[in-house]
């Protein structure tokens, strides 16, 4: 099996993917595999036989056409590893929410495990613990104590 690019209007890659599959389950055509790499704005990777491929994306709204000739695994390679950043995550850090149902919203962190933490939600009429995994995260503020010699220091305007 060969690997293909196929030049996409950016911000359709995944529509693109989607009816290239339909097409590919109803004509049975020899298409193996369809990638979309975050980092590569309007490309998406094809895997099958030329023919077949050329086939499937005749037709499809948003594909521009395929460039040039087969890429190796070795190109893009690194569009498939993942690399993990390792944050240190701490109690009291504020942090914002980056997936699953409450995207968007801000937290300060209550507890920290392994690989998840739980947060409570800032703007939430009621404290409702979540525990969230580290990848659907993102840290905004790093808790600092601010401790002189008597004690904590309670600012209010």
């Amino acid at each position: 099996m060969k690997i293909y690019t196929l030049r996409t209007t950016i911000g359709r890659e995944k529509i693109v993917i989607d009816e290239i599959d339909n097409k590919v389950k109803l004509e049975n055509l020899n298409v193996k595999a369809l990638l979309h790499p975050e980092r590569l704005k309007g490309y998406v990777m094809i895997e099958g036989e030329e023919g077949d491929i050329r086939e499937a994306i005749r037709d499809i709204r948003y594909a521009k056409g395929l460039i040039g000739k087969e890429v190796t695994i070795d190109k893009i390679k690194q569009f498939l590893e993942s690399k993990v950043k390792k944050i240190e995550l701490h109690k009291g850090d504020i942090i914002e929410i980056i997936g699953g149902p409450f995207k968007g919203e801000r937290g300060k962190i209550t507890r920290v495990d392994k690989n998840e933490v739980t947060a409570e939600l800032l703007e939430a009429a009621v404290s409702i613990p979540i525990t969230l995994t580290n990848d659907s995260i993102r840290l905004l503020e790093k808790f600092e104590e601010t401790k002189k010699e008597g004690g904590e220091k309670d600012v209010r305007e």
